[in-house]
């Protein structure tokens, strides 16, 4: 069987004798989209034998997709040292909001009280030369058609008949994930109730600029940087489906404007629905799902890229445990378990506004003033905010201090009487163990290769969206993802237990 041969190998690994073992790698990410850069750019960063395959010969996109990362994807960029390489080429602009109801977030507790526009192309672009200094190999013009699993691996086929062998298969390869279908994995969820064209083109005629609402759902005409017109439209019916022509784009403009002002010359045009789906699990055995391939439902919001990128962050530091033998595989369980329910809730907004904005009639308006009257008030609006920003995600890690399972702030520290940043000692995706100065001697000698300890010291006040100020702790666990594992005093009570559970058992003396 022939073995397609990547583009470039990982850091610290030489080329191999031998074409077979040149076709090992004990990760492999189908889809070279923002998930699966990013999920492969956590698992170089933990010396982990990871590769991608991607069906595109590089990362140019047709069509412009997701339009920008959200408040939290940006903490996370930052937590890698990398948010300023997107902050260069995107515009700062107060991102979110809730059918089409503006929440500005900037008096939430964060360094990036905002968006960023950034078409997803950019995105990729960044991310992929992220992932090209850290040397992973990518299989590109190729794609994922097969794969069998079995006690110790993955065998996966590929386009052409060349194979890969992995330990574990992420697929990351969007809505129609042929990873998903293979390993078996249900798709539920909602059917579609309404189709919604996008496109960039020109029109020989002045088009109506701006956004509309009637009967037939909501519809905007825009121009671009480079003069064409960006066209979202809502289609009469559901019946037509899979690729969309210049026909099917004419024919919804004149239904809703009476002409198609003189339509030609498309650059793209593309459909996309407002069915809500999500895997039933994110794992089954050896193969896991990430971003598109996990869940889906329609791109008001701008949720579905920054969902992806987290999932992919949560994932990252738990697979690359596993892979290195440090944790048990039960550690990955822990992924559908704090992911799930996030993308669930995601689902269930979107919905929520796809319900307001689904028509244009005179009681959906009434709804929609209604709510945007609430969202003023600064209680929802600070909510819903952190919310749609994906600042208030919480994980469920039990009872304790509010920090527990949250996002830990960006801190300002003096570590060694310097002043230093929290995220900064998040660069290298490592677990950090802060002392605060008040939890007397923490020993953690047995995990000291998978956890930096660092005492600090902390004057400001900690505050966390929605929760507000919250007490001062004596000693925080901070996982690789930046959520906090544990919190402590002087006793240490429970410090070894939440090591070893995300950090895996005490090493040998």
């Amino acid at each position: 069987m022939p073995v397609l041969l990547p583009t470039s190998r990982p850091r610290g690994h030489t080329k191999r004798a031998g074409a077979s073992r040149a076709s090992h790698h004990a990760v492999v990410i189908a889809g070279g989209g923002p998930t699966g850069l990013m999920l492969a750019a956590e698992l170089a960063l933990a010396n982990v034998d990871v590769a991608v395959v991607e069906r595109r010969a590089d990362q140019e996109l047709v069509g412009t997709r997701a339009g920008g990362l959200h408040a939290r994807t940006i903490e996370i960029l930052d937590q890698r040292g990398v948010a300023e390489r997107f902050l260069r080429e995107g515009q700062v602009t107060q991102l979110a909001g809730f059918a089409w109801t503006r929440l500005d977030i900037g008096d939430l507790p964060t360094r990036h009280a905002y968006g960023l526009a950034l078409r997803q192309s950019h995105i990729e672009r960044i991310l992929a030369g992220w992932v090209a200094e850290l040397a992973v190999p990518v299989y590109r013009n190729s794609e994922v058609t097969g794969f069998v699993q079995d006690a110790t691996g993955v065998d996966v086929t590929l386009s052409g008949g060349a194979a890969l062998r992995a330990s574990y298969l992420v697929g990351c390869d969007g809505g129609r994930s042929l990873v998903r279908k293979t390993a078996g994995i249900d798709f539920v969820g909602s059917d579609p109730t309404l189709s919604n064209l996008m496109a960039e083109v020109e029109m020989r005629d002045e088009p109506a600029w701006g956004l509309r609402h009637d009967g037939l759902g909501f519809h905007g005409l825009s121009k671009t940087e480079s003069g064409r017109v960006l066209v979202v439209v809502t289609e009469a019916t559901l019946g037509r489906t899979g690729e969309p022509g210049l026909r099917d784009l004419g024919d919804a403009l004149l239904a809703v404007y009476g002409t198609d002002f003189g339509l030609q010359n498309p650059a793209w045009i593309s459909r996309f629905t407002d069915a809500a789906r999500q895997a039933v699990s994110y794992r089954r055995e050896r193969v896991l799902l990430a971003g598109d391939a996990a869940h889906i439902h329609h791109s008001v919001g701008g949720q579905g890229l920054n969902t992806g990128v987290q999932d992919a962050v949560n994932l990252g530091w738990k697979l690359a445990q596993v892979v290195r033998g440090i944790a048990p595989d039960s550690l990955l369980d822990s992924y559908h378990a704090e992911r799930h329910p996030v993308a669930a809730r995601v689902l269930r907004n979107t919905m929520a506004q796809i319900a307001l904005l689904r028509r244009g009639d005179d009681g959906l308006k009434a709804a929609r003033e209604v709510v945007s009257d609430l969202l003023a008030m600064d209680e929802p609006r600070k909510r819903f905010g952190a919310m749609m920003s994906g600042l208030d995600i919480h994980y469920d890690l039990g009872e304790g201090h509010e920090l527990l399972g949250r996002r830990i702030p960006d801190l300002d520290l003096v570590v060694e009487g310097r002043p230093l940043r929290l995220f900064t000692l998040l660069h290298g995706a490592r677990g950090v163990l802060l002392n605060f100065g008040e939890a007397g001697d923490l020993n953690i000698a047995p995990w000291a290769d998978r956890v930096g300890l660092i005492r600090a010291a902390c004057d400001g006040t900690w505050e966390l969206p929605v929760i507000g100020q919250v007490a001062a702790p004596e000693a925080i666990l901070v996982r690789p993802d930046g959520h906090v594992a544990w919190v402590g005093d002087h006793r240490h009570l429970g410090l070894a237990e939440a090591l070893t559970i995300w950090f895996g058992p005490a090493a040998a003396a």
